[in-house]
């Protein structure tokens, strides 16, 4: 009997055909889900055969709970090197070897502008307008050109985005804890004099940023207050970096003028969730690393993965 592989939270329904899966048979057979599974018994009972699991970035969490419970796990390969919602001590414990692939940076970054610039020229409301033969030019478009763009993290996202800036004709700073002047000035950035600075000073502000114990809940009610009342926030990185009650409350009241959001504490987004419908809000469902190139990495290199495992030989570990 072949070895089962069941692929999870294949939104698209193009994991299958993305990578060469054939090479795997007749030894493994695989499928993919296509709809997020969140009720853990439900989860079991659909992985409770599944000798090889892959999982796309965060979507479904492996928590040490979950891995005691799956005794026939053997591989899970996720997309990307990096899952902070996979624990990884449990893998070990539970004899499971985890897995990555290749990943892309330039997704998030196009995806990250289309924000931006979708906010600013308001896009939206333009397009719903025409398309519904609404009013022929209801909005004013902010230009970019001259306009401060505040990076919270430069890093290898950060560092693209602010290039991109710079062909705009923006000013580009930007603040971590351990950003220095020197390697901002490498990449023609200004290093902000603190967080708060740079919050008070930015007419779009960007996080970039990986979520860590410093890092949760980094921008707050007190943080968001001291942005301008015309200034957008875009985050395209991890929900909880910012803190989502205190978020909702500038937007609803109008205390920042707009946000570009890609990340949400609860994924998928619930029905009805004030993000889903606040108009000063251009939210995408986590769109950031869903393009084709990243896709065929990710899958392509998950049949690598799963090869070089039942040659006894892994490849691309994490645990």
């Amino acid at each position: 009997m072949p070895m089962q592989c069941l692929i999870l939270d294949d939104y698209q329904n193009v994991a299958l055909s993305l990578a060469g899966w054939q090479a795997l048979a007749p030894q493994v057979e695989c499928r993919a889900l296509t709809e997020h599974i969140s009720d853990e018994d439900h989860l079991v009972a659909q992985l409770q055969d599944a000798e090889i699991v892959v999982i796309m970035r965060e979507r479904t969490p492996f928590s040490a709970a979950l891995f005691a419970r799956l005794p026939k796990l053997r591989l899970l390969v996720t997309s990307g090197m990096r899952n902070a919602s996979v624990d990884l001590a449990a893998a070990r414990e539970n004899g499971v070897t985890v897995c990555g692939t290749g990943s892309g940076s330039t997704a998030p970054v196009e995806l990250t502008w289309a924000l931006i610039l979708g906010l600013a020229r308001h896009l939206v409301t333009e397009n719903s307008a025409l398309r519904h033969n609404g009013p022929w030019q209801s909005t004013v478009g902010t230009g970019l050109s001259g306009k401060r763009l505040g990076l919270l993290g430069l890093g290898k996202i950060g560092q693209k985005v602010a290039l991109i800036a710079q062909a705009f004709g923006m000013e580009v700073s930007a603040w971590s804890q351990n950003l220095t002047a020197e390697r901002a000035a490498e990449h023609g950035v200004e290093l902000a004099a603190s967080k708060e600075a740079l919050l008070k000073t930015s007419d779009v502000v960007s996080v970039h940023l990986v979520l860590s114990e410093r890092t949760r809940g980094l921008l707050g009610a007190p943080e968001l207050a001291l942005m301008k009342p015309d200034a957008l926030l875009i985050n395209t990185s991890r929900a909880a970096i910012v803190d989502q009650p205190a978020l909702l409350h500038a937007l609803q009241t109008g205390q920042i003028a707009g946000a570009g959001l890609d990340v949400f504490e609860t994924e998928p987004l619930p029905p009805g969730d004030p993000f889903r419908v606040l108009p000063n809000v251009l939210a995408t469902p986590h769109l950031g690393y869903v393009s084709d190139g990243n896709y065929q990495a990710y899958f392509r290199e998950a049949v690598e993965d799963i090869q070089a495992f039942l040659a006894g030989n892994p490849v691309r570990t994490l645990s």
